[in-house]
């Protein structure tokens, strides 16, 4: 009985799937489960120590890491075994450039561990930077202190679990920052063994079997594809529709935190499918997020707008300069009529700016909704400021020569009004000074940032 027990045991770790390493069966005979980085690996994952037992599992020796995760989280049991290869390979061929070797080498150097989150989370911890937000990553940060090598190494394939099951998100990597956002900190609860409000120890929002799949995939899958369909193959509207970088784009935003919030709110706007009739979309409540690319004659200035600015103030200047000079346009710069006239561009430019603002409002309203309400009050304000810049230049332009026909010349009062008129110019080319300095120094404008 015993050696048809132990036959059967072989032939069913004979029949387990796997990609590239047995690491169901170490003592197999395997070329791959020679190497000790390997094994060190493997020993690595398995560490799992005084964790705190998954609820509705029995846990056998033999589980590692993954197991604990998939039993908390909900992950697929595939997707567990072939994050575990993926985590295994990684961690090896990292030990396996370590010069000099590590001693001793069937360990796994705590280098390995850090260098494998630092870069699974790289982009986790710049989107927490952009949104001001506190990581969750919860790592000792004093120099000295000691790493805690089975928290990365946990955090590493976490990220990673979440990844092998996201599908289609994977195109939506802030989205994933999201998740990663919301379980690390679920995480981190049971990792130090908090108690919640019921006086129970602390459990994930979703747990169970395929949890992760049904209840944060699915819902964000399902949106997606109702959007791509909304697209009607690519013939409706772009404003119509959300494609993967709208989607994603709200995650940009703490209001992903505060409105969609963890667990998932399902009657958050974020999740309303567009309402269909007759195959054609009738209503969006959440709109773009981003830029909205809208098909008019318009979009030639309004996408090249400072390139037409500058075409149309120095076609004014030159009209200026030939329509009342008599000789040479240079020479004409130094005549203090040809001077004041010149500084008509600068209403010209103001009344530009009107235009701008009134067809960004135009081509963009579809941004404004009611959660983004300051998109359009940003818009509507660089409409009222642009006006504002027309009126004060054209009152100026107007009293300034009044005086000098007053005088017959220009007087001191003339050119002083003069000087007020050039001064009130340079604050207003001031923002596009700044803005075109951030443009030619970049670190500047990340400074700044």
């Amino acid at each position: 009985m015993e050696r048809r027990h132990s036959l059967v045991e072989s032939s069913h770790s004979e029949d387990v799937v796997y990609n590239i390493l047995p690491v169901h069966d170490m003592l197999a005979d395997h070329d791959a489960l020679r190497f000790p980085e390997v094994r060190a690996a493997v020993a690595a994952l398995q560490s799992v120590g005084d964790l705190s037992p998954p609820p509705n599992i029995e846990w056998r020796p033999g589980m590692d890491m993954l197991d604990w995760l998939g039993a908390f989280f909900g992950f697929q049991s595939g997707n567990v075994k072939n994050q575990r290869e993926n985590v295994i390979l990684l961690l090896a061929n990292y030990q396996m450039r370590l010069q000099p070797p590590p001693d001793p080498i069937d360990r796994l150097d705590a280098s390995v561990v850090r260098h494998l989150r630092k870069k699974v989370t790289k982009s986790y911890e710049k989107w927490c930077y952009f949104l001001g937000k506190k990581s969750n990553l919860w790592l000792p940060k004093k120099r000295n202190a000691i790493p805690d090598e089975r928290r990365e190494l946990i955090y590493s394939c976490l990220y990673l679990l979440i990844w092998g099951e996201a599908a289609n998100l994977r195109f939506m990597p802030e989205c994933l920052c999201f998740i990663f956002h919301n379980m690390a900190f679920e995480l981190n609860k049971i990792l130090e063994n908090y108690i919640d409000d019921t006086g129970q120890d602390a459990r994930p929002a979703y747990s169970g079997e395929n949890a992760f799949l049904l209840n944060v995939v699915t819902p964000l899958y399902n949106i997606v594809r109702a959007e791509a369909e909304a697209s009607r193959d690519g013939k409706a509207p772009h404003a119509a529709w959300r494609n993967y970088d709208d989607m994603n784009e709200y995650f940009w935003t703490k209001r992903c935190l505060s409105q969609l919030s963890w667990p998932l709110r399902l009657e958050s706007n974020y999740l309303v499918e567009p309402a269909k009739e007759r195959g054609k979309v009738i209503k969006q409540k959440v709109g773009k997020t981003g830029f909205v690319e809208r098909r008019s004659f318009w979009n030639i200035f309004h996408s090249f707008d400072h390139l037409w600015t500058g075409y149309i103030l120095l076609l004014q200047a030159m009209i200026i300069l030939a329509w009342h000079g008599s000789g040479l346009p240079w020479k004409e710069l130094v005549v203090r009529d040809s001077e004041a006239r010149i500084c008509s561009i600068f209403i010209t430019w103001a009344g530009l700016r009107v235009v701008e603002a009134v067809l960004h409002l135009w081509l963009q309203y579809r941004l404004i909704s009611r959660e983004t309400k300051l998109i359009g009050l940003r818009m509507v304000l660089k409409i009222i400021f642009a006006s504002g810049w027309t009126i004060v230049f054209v009152v100026m332009y107007t009293r300034m020569w009044n005086q000098r026909h007053r005088d017959g010349k220009w007087t001191t009062a003339a050119n002083t009004k003069l000087v007020q008129f050039l001064e009130t110019a340079a604050v207003f080319i001031l923002p596009e000074l700044l803005a075109l300095v951030l443009f030619i120094l970049p670190w500047a404008r990340i400074l700044l940032e």
